[in-house]
């Protein structure tokens, strides 16, 4: 608990079994009252190292459905077990548990409902090895969607993000896509929504088992990225009514 809010880190899992231990381990249980891991039909034994940990809540997909169909199932379930923060960490270790403890409290002081880990400040992407390219890449759509949305983050695209029950209660999450563009989505429809957004340093890390998608997909998830941006400029000026956009 942290200011009589109940913490909860979700882990949207997918082949995670060789960095799940490692990062568990690192969550702060003095402050995280429980952990759900959704496991998105992995091809390893995630799920059976996550019983090992004795994670609280374990959800096993089926059938793969998406990087941004799982953060659907572990929101969703977050909510219902009463969480009034909620932190996702991937469980690949890219990026670190010991920054929980920051985005908890900025959230918890009502500072800001919505805290990213930004690799982009301090020069973390590069340090931890993010490919040249793709730091490249960021930057030109950061750059693009700052305009676009009338924001000014240092950037869209970490997976590490803290956000408060309102926010999720607020905003359609469930209807937006189950691939990738889901967390640029989401950001869209928090800053349409007026809510504001506090980003903290986040050092990272680049390694053979940490998560990954290939060139292909990556060029797919930039073309999303600027469908989304312009998609919320239209809605922003008038010229478009997305339901996406729709308190619920």
């Amino acid at each position: 608990m942290f200011n009589n809010k109940k913490i909860v880190v979700v882990l949207p899992a997918y082949n995670a079994a060789l960095t799940l231990e490692k990062t568990y381990h690192e969550i702060p249980f003095d402050i995280v009252d429980e952990v759900i891991l959704c496991d998105d039909s992995s091809n390893d034994n995630t799920v059976e190292v996550g019983k090992k940990l004795g994670i609280q809540h374990i959800i096993s997909h089926e059938v793969n459905k998406g990087y941004g169909g799982n953060q659907k199932t572990l929101y969703n379930k977050a909510l219902a077990i009463g969480g009034d923060i909620i932190i996702m960490l991937h469980p690949d270790y890219q990026y670190t548990p010991k920054l929980i403890p920051a985005m908890v409290s900025i959230i918890g002081n009502d500072l800001y409902p919505v805290v990213l880990g930004s690799r982009i400040l301090g020069m973390g992407a590069l340090k931890g090895g993010m490919p040249i390219v793709k730091y490249i890449a960021n930057r030109f759509l950061t750059f693009t969607q700052n305009i676009l949305v009338k924001n000014k983050l240092s950037e869209y695209h970490t997976g590490y993000r803290a956000y408060s029950k309102e926010v999720l209660e607020t905003i359609r999450f469930n209807q937006n896509s189950d691939d990738f563009i889901f967390d640029n989505e989401v950001l869209s429809q928090i800053i349409y929504a007026g809510f504001e957004i506090g980003e903290v340093t986040c050092p990272t890390k680049y390694f053979p088992e940490a998560s990954s998608i290939n060139m292909k997909r990556s060029a797919i998830y930039g073309l999303g990225v600027l469908r989304v941006s312009f998609g919320h400029f239209l809605q922003r000026i008038g010229l478009a009514k997305m339901k996406m956009y729709e308190k619920k």
